[in-house]
């Protein structure tokens, strides 16, 4: 096949640390830990021949990042809302800039942006008593955020995994906020049985849709007889389990999904973040991905 097919992640990767060393970091305001936990993640997407990579998400779960420095959301226990969400300047534009120097020239970067309205849904709201409202103010904070970092990245992503649990018929709204006026391309990754809204996602305005298909293979049939616009990121290793599938294993999933959506994908990642895996077995599981995806596309 001619078209260059590209492995990616959706995010996350198991983070690496010496605890001491980190809170005595910590502590002196130095950020070299932090760099250093990066760099495990980098290194090991890098290594495993990864041609789409992420900053691996080591700081914080993916939406505890991304509250941390919104105005109008503190941590304890959960994330809280005390006020109006807005954004207050940059949430991981360094961490952006600091992988884009470290990759090879042959590597891209993707930034990663929460969806806001699983913020909306996964906080404790002290403030709005409105759900609505919140996922609106977060999407605005949050397109604020994706234009910061798309002057340093080469994809944009957004994860809404709440969608597959209850998507809500302002959907579109909410990521058009956040997609409106970007100039990189944009991807959607929905994890989980998106089988009932497979229609809704097909008219959100993203170039690229990513979901579970190696957890979920039955989203294949569901797909099979709908029209739509985007290009696909096919998930083909489980990120919720920890045996390592093999090549073979890897390259008839994929030869499954070319028999549904044909020169529609793009790219091939795991299911979901890694982030919950031992760090060996998720850089095997990238290291089979990038080797089957090889196998087929060459």
């Amino acid at each position: 096949m001619d078209k260059k097919v590209k492995t990616t992640v959706i995010g996350s990767y198991p983070a690496v640390f010496d605890n001491m060393v980190f809170m005595d970091d910590y502590f002196n305001q130095n950020e070299s830990s932090w760099n250093k936990i990066i760099d495990y993640a980098v290194d090991d997407m890098v290594e495993a021949g990864v041609d789409i990579i992420s900053d691996g998400q080591t700081r914080d779960p993916f939406l505890v990042i991304y509250a941390r420095k919104l105005k109008g959301c503190r941590i304890r226990d959960r994330i809280e809302v005390v006020d109006k969400v807005r954004y207050n300047g940059s949430i991981t534009v360094d961490d952006q800039i600091y992988v884009k120097k470290r990759l090879p020239k042959n590597k891209e970067l993707v930034g990663l942006i929460a969806g806001p309205y699983t913020l909306a849904k996964s906080c404790v709201d002290m403030y709005y008593n409105d759900t609505k409202e919140l996922a609106f103010d977060f999407a605005g904070a949050l397109s604020e955020e994706a234009k910061n970092i798309q002057k340093y990245v080469d994809m944009v992503s957004i994860d809404e995994p709440f969608f597959s649990v209850e998507m809500p018929d302002y959907a579109e709204d909410l990521i058009t906020i956040i997609t409106k006026g970007l100039s990189r391309p944009t991807r959607l990754h929905v994890c989980g049985d998106v089988s009932n809204i497979i229609s809704k996602i097909v008219e959100i305005p993203v170039d690229i849709l990513s979901h579970e298909f190696k957890a979920s293979p039955e989203l294949f049939k569901s797909f099979k007889d709908i029209s739509f616009p985007q290009e696909i990121c096919l998930g083909s290793v489980r990120s919720d389990h920890p045996k390592v599938e093999t090549i073979d294993e890897i390259t008839v999933h994929i030869q499954n999904g070319i028999n549904v959506f044909d020169d529609k994908i793009c790219q091939l990642s795991p299911d979901c973040g890694l982030r919950n895996l031992p760090r060996d077995i998720a850089f095997k599981k990238l290291k089979n991905l990038v080797k089957a995806g090889e196998k087929i596309y060459g």
